[in-house]
């Protein structure tokens, strides 16, 4: 079976490691190459513009007029233009791969509500690695949560525009959960001056925003005598794009729901 599919932000640096991965990876056709309109590649073709060769489509600030042309979507566009896209995929029956982060409550419930039309892969991070983190998180919270001082400490390059990251924030609530917490009211988002002691009940967060860091995040589990850390570092973007085209492939017979990479891995 081949999945066709569209790529939102196609001329960005996310767009194209998608469209590389996308054109070294079987079962897979490039279908639709999508920009903002004030994109200067627009009518460029998409492959030049990847850098992996003439591929024959042309970059279009017009995402209704190839929607039908393709079976999935993947976006890792801004929130504003997520929510945009959702609406016209689902006019024309198209399904999505949504990586975007930073997204507000209401955008997550519009994300949540386009489900129950279309399938949607929603996540904080495609990458495999992380996700497999994720699994090992849940894990050793189970097991040693509420014994540990839990910090979190994340990396990424200066030109990140959200903080936390997205995948931080997604490791924060799945150790609130499996030690019984709510991250909203036990996260302490960075300490200054004179603090006290460590509450036991936070889970701690640090950022750090430098040079071209593609991804890197680590969770400390501390207690007396000894420390566990879960780390994963991205040194390319592609590992994030390689997720996120397998999810696009493992939507192929899916007709609407609401799915993460737990999921497309089999991780649940």
């Amino acid at each position: 079976m081949i999945v066709k599919i569209g790529v939102c932000g196609a001329a960005g640096k996310m767009g194209k490691a998608i469209l590389e991965v996308c054109k070294e990876t079987d079962g897979v056709e490039i279908g639709a190459a999508i920009e903002h309109p004030e994109s200067s590649e627009i009518g460029a073709d998409a492959g030049e513009v990847a850098g992996i060769g003439k591929l024959g489509i042309e970059i279009t600030d017009d995402i209704l007029s190839v929607s039908n042309e393709i079976d999935v979507m993947i976006d890792f566009t801004l929130a504003t233009s997520v929510i945009q896209n959702i609406d016209k995929c689902i006019s024309s029956n198209c399904k999505m791969v949504i990586g975007t982060t930073g997204l507000y409550d209401k955008n997550h419930a519009r994300i949540k509500s386009a489900a129950n039309e279309i399938a949607i892969v929603f996540a904080p991070n495609m990458s495999i690695g992380v996700n497999l983190c994720f699994k090992l998180l849940e894990m050793t919270s189970n097991v040693i949560g509420k014994d540990a001082d839990i910090e979190i400490i994340e990396a990424h390059h200066r030109d990140k525009k959200d903080s936390p990251s997205g995948t931080a924030i997604r490791m924060g609530e799945i150790v609130a959960d499996a030690t019984e917490r709510n991250l909203k009211d036990c996260a302490v988002y960075g300490r200054e001056g004179n603090t006290g002691p460590r509450d036991k009940n936070t889970i701690g967060f640090e950022t750090i925003r430098a040079g071209d860091i593609v991804g890197d995040h680590t969770v400390v589990f501390a207690t007396t005598g000894e420390r566990i850390e879960i780390t994963h570092k991205a040194t390319s973007r592609k590992t994030f794009a390689t997720g996120a085209v397998k999810a696009a492939q493992w939507l192929g017979d899916k007709q609407k729901g609401l799915f993460d990479m737990q999921d497309v891995l089999n991780l649940k």
